[in-house]
């Protein structure tokens, strides 16, 4: 499809400039605990059609992370070798990634999965006790955006989920004094997955709700928007969803607006060339990308000084995810393996990590920040 030739091109950018491994990590190779003198940090990276649009940024701001982490001496002197690994998000693509890294015992954690599906299987894997055999390894800041996913005590989700992204955007409508809402689903499974809970949130903030679902046809649905359908719609999809979707809604002439959730790469829409006529807010758990806080402004020195790069909210995620699971693996005590790392992880400990704070509830996540920025119609983000 031509809306996703810039995300292609930019995969095959990761790959020339050695952003990514091997799909299956087969160069990877077991070794006894005692014979470890280095440190691996692996990554488990979905670059399925669906997906790559969140991944390749979040993927370029954790190797900003580790690369910037490395030259200012790694974890207690030793430099850490970052590994992301290619999957096509398929359970067996998985499968295959994992078994190599199981394997190593210099792989002491895994950390930022991208996206969401990916870190689901592998938190569900982890859950069942199949991901590694013993000792078992930490899941560290995975892109993990299903609220419903049970977390185990080797999972460690730091970035808001999606029920609570929806709940910050309908709560931010309702005190704008909107009434009304469109809520439009990318395919039957976004339906299933989030209307109850969409329905329960609008109905709490006293907001009139109208329901779209596509039936495999976004540009269809997006012209048969009418005079009666809301002014402020809901998207719950991804990014080349969205860019389908505006294709038939800017046919109309009526203002709409439209408010995304945290898989929606507004820099890549742009480049997409969708949404010229369409403002589009979009939901993210992470601060603004131009705000003055210290973990934004090393984010963005930092990517400025290794990359030919703009600044986005998943890149600047990934860069966090990478940050937390640095400040955790540093701070283990004794000999840095496995089994130590996942201790020191199953703590919880609350951090501030340059104003983005991390701090477990209950359900062993942590309920980070939720933020909005806007892309103009004139291609400006606002927020």
């Amino acid at each position: 499809m031509p809306m996703q030739t810039p995300l292609l091109n930019r995969r095959r950018w990761l790959q020339a400039a050695g952003l990514l491994g091997a799909g299956t990590a087969g160069a990877l190779r077991a070794q006894p605990a005692s014979a470890v003198r280095s440190l691996m940090v692996a990554q488990l990276v979905d670059f399925s059609a669906a997906q790559q649009d969140v991944s390749k940024d979040f993927l370029i701001g954790s190797r900003a992370a580790w690369q910037d982490i490395n030259l200012h001496g790694g974890i207690r002197g030793r430099t850490v070798k970052h590994l992301a690994v290619e999957t096509d998000g398929t359970p067996a693509s998985l499968r295959a990634a994992l078994g190599p890294l199981q394997d190593n015992a210099e792989c002491v954690v895994l950390s930022g999965t991208v996206g969401d599906s990916l870190a689901s299987q592998v938190a569900a894997l982890s859950r069942q006790g199949s991901v590694t055999s013993a000792p078992v390894i930490a899941h560290a800041a995975p892109w993990l955006q299903n609220a419903n996913l049970e977390v185990d005590d080797k999972t460690f989700p730091i970035f808001a989920a999606r029920q609570e992204q929806i709940a910050h955007a309908l709560k931010t409508l309702s005190v704008m004094g909107m009434k009304e809402l469109g809520a439009v689903y990318a395919s039957r499974a976004e339906h299933t997955a989030y209307h109850l809970e969409i329905e329960r949130i609008a109905a709490t903030l006293q907001l009139q709700l109208q329901s779209f679902h596509a039936a495999g046809d976004l540009p269809a649905l997006g012209q048969k928007m009418t005079a009666k359908t809301p002014a402020v719609l809901l998207f719950v999809g991804g990014t080349p969803e969205l860019a389908q979707f505006t294709q038939g809604l800017e046919k109309q002439a009526r203002q709409r607006y439209i408010v995304a959730l945290a898989d929606v790469n507004l820099q890549t829409l742009m480049q997409m060339g969708a949404a010229r006529q369409t403002p589009v807010i979009a939901t993210q758990p992470v601060p603004l990308v131009n705000a003055s806080l210290p973990i934004v402004r090393s984010y963005r020195e930092t990517l400025a000084r290794l990359f030919d790069e703009p600044p986005t909210a998943l890149g600047l995620a990934g860069f966090i995810a990478a940050r937390y699971t640095y400040e955790v693996l540093r701070d283990v005590e004794g000999p840095l393996t496995r089994q130590s790392a996942l201790t020191a992880f199953q703590r919880r400990a609350s951090r501030d990590m340059g104003g983005f704070r991390v701090s477990f509830n209950d359900q062993k996540r942590s309920t980070a920040y939720v933020t909005q920025s806007m892309m103009t119609p004139e291609g400006r983000l606002i927020g």
